[in-house]
């Protein structure tokens, strides 16, 4: 996979390169501020870019700001948010960007509870791959806005439990085996969602269904 990792701090981009090319990815550019990164992902179209959310000069929301600029112009490149912070703001934006079957994933994960080399690269490949992978923090802030209770309101807590695998980028195998449940009953609860978030099928297939069900999940009062 071709990547382009962006954060101001040289030893964490350094280890994070390292990691990532032995399991053999090509980071094709390194950036320490975000037009450098808007640069980089414009001239070496990678599949994945990797992304602080805080970066010079103000060290604010510089990152994820050009993180949804990314997703807008290229949204067949996946982005990968590793912060120290649980930040909201913009987020849905991100979401919400580039929606189709050829769009990346989005992934946010904060660093303290990255735990090691196997659990970045597994998130990488889940982003890679076009899933979502949001921490289990982000999802219970986004949780605590009203709108987003109303809108998950009919849901079972097993759904909801579904649900919120699907935005860790499980498939439903994988969901099934954190369960302990059948990959049937996890399709049945899958249909469920989809019917009660009113999915239905003109929403262009299987995929986008999936998609918008993980966005309604996520989306909160921006």
């Amino acid at each position: 996979m071709r990547i382009v990792l962006a954060d101001d701090d040289p030893v964490y981009l350094l280890g994070l390169a390292a990691i990532l090319e032995d399991e053999g990815h090509e980071v094709t550019a390194r950036a320490s501020e975000a037009r450098g990164l808007r640069a980089a992902v414009a001239g070496t179209r990678p599949d994945l870019a990797v992304v602080d959310i805080r970066m010079p000069p103000t060290h604010t929301l510089e990152g994820l700001r050009a993180a949804v600029d990314i997703r807008r112009a290229h949204p067949e490149v996946g982005i990968l948010l590793l912060s120290k912070d649980v930040e909201l703001t913009h987020l849905r934006q991100l979401l919400e960007a580039g929606q189709g079957a050829d769009t990346g994933g989005v992934g946010y994960q904060l660093k303290w509870r990255v735990t090691g080399p196997d659990f970045v690269t597994g998130v990488v490949q889940q982003v890679g791959a076009g899933r979502y992978a949001i921490d289990g923090e982000i999802q219970r802030a986004l949780y605590r806005t009203p709108r987003r209770r109303e809108r998950l309101a009919n849901l079972t807590a097993q759904q909801l439990r579904v649900l919120e695998l699907m935005a860790r980028g499980l498939s439903n195998s994988a969901v099934a085996a954190e369960l302990s449940i059948s990959k049937r009953t996890v399709e049945d609860h899958v249909n469920v969602v989809f019917d009660r978030l009113e999915l239905g099928p003109e929403a262009r297939g299987m995929y986008d269904r999936r998609v918008r069900a993980v966005l309604t999940y996520l989306a909160s009062d921006d």
